[in-house]
């Protein structure tokens, strides 16, 4: 008895030790992974997380005093609502346009074989190499009065006189489309790359008509990419400035443009704070409906 006793002692008191020695592992990789990241949390907490709350602190302080005068503003002037609603409208509307064209040419390019595939996605990059303010004044010519879109117009004798394409909301929207395009193509025919297929054939073979297995089997499975398109397009179209500062001609302003305005010649830090944490709140909103439609893991890309 006493053998034993001994015996269970010292598998007692080695458990011990082993539970010890994984604890201090344990401590060592968690320690290990804190050194890490902390570079990448630093850098983030310097380049993101200080600016954005000193625009903050800055939309609350009116000549040197605490106030929510510019929030106030923002409500009691209606040029601000206005700028507010253009900048949203326009948004919405790039965001279902790039929808309506993108999601054909993704579905295209995930159906074609390799090389055609990779020609046709350099298609699709190819505007990333070239400069933004170029490819804006490049429509301008494009759309004015006496460029080549109109002179086609009217030597098909689809209208008498030039279409007014530029300088307003027409020629904005066309602009900031033809930008957005390969920001939705791009996570949505990363998603629609990787399908089964072998879904469709499945579908298909138990009576589904190609309408209906689109509609309830392929549709649904790339909706995590439909969405994190039309996100990323939305989002980005929201702070949207040489665009429709060019092709708009000063008769579209949205937000971006208020504030340039602002910071340029009233030296308005304070309305430019927040007119920016307005459209910061909008993003980070837009983002909430994601996550709430798809779930936060697969809005992210967390999901396995």
């Amino acid at each position: 008895m006493s053998g034993e006793a001994s015996s269970a002692g010292r598998i007692e008191s080695a458990d011990v030790v082993n539970v010890r020695a994984l604890a201090r592992v344990a401590r060592r990789e968690r320690l290990l992974m804190v050194g890490l990241f902390s570079p990448a949390f630093l850098l983030m907490a310097a380049f993101v997380v200080l600016p954005i709350g000193w625009l903050f602190c800055l939309s609350f302080v009116d000549n040197a005093h605490l106030s929510a005068v510019h929030y106030a503003r923002m409500i009691e002037y209606s040029s601000y609502y206005k700028i507010l609603m253009t900048t949203l409208r326009i948004s919405i509307i790039v965001t279902i346009l790039c929808m309506v064209a993108g999601y054909p040419v993704a579905y295209l390019l995930a159906q074609l074989a390799s090389p055609w595939s990779l020609i046709c996605l350099s298609l699709v990059v190819i505007p990333f190499w070239t400069s933004l303010l170029v490819r804006t004044y490049a429509w301008l010519v494009l759309l004015s009065s006496n460029g080549p879109i109109n002179a086609f117009v009217q030597w098909a004798s689809f209208t008498s006189k030039p279409l007014e394409l530029v300088f307003n909301e027409t020629g904005t929207v066309i602009g900031m489309v033809h930008v957005m395009l390969p920001f939705f193509i791009l996570p949505l025919y990363s998603v629609i790359r990787s399908f089964d297929w072998s879904l469709i054939q499945a579908a298909s073979s138990l009576g589904a008509p190609p309408i209906s297995a689109f509609a309830r089997v392929f549709l649904p499975l790339s909706l995590p990419g439909l969405v994190a398109g039309a996100v990323l397009v939305f989002v980005q179209s929201l702070g949207f400035f040489v665009t429709p500062a060019v092709l708009g001609g000063g008769n579209v302003t949205m937000v971006s443009m208020k504030i340039a305005n602002n910071v340029q010649n009233y030296f308005e830090w304070g309305a430019s704070s927040a007119f920016g944490v307005v459209l910061l709140i909008s993003a980070f909103g837009v983002l909430a409906i994601a996550a709430r439609i798809l779930g936060f893991e697969r809005t992210f890309g967390m999901a396995r």
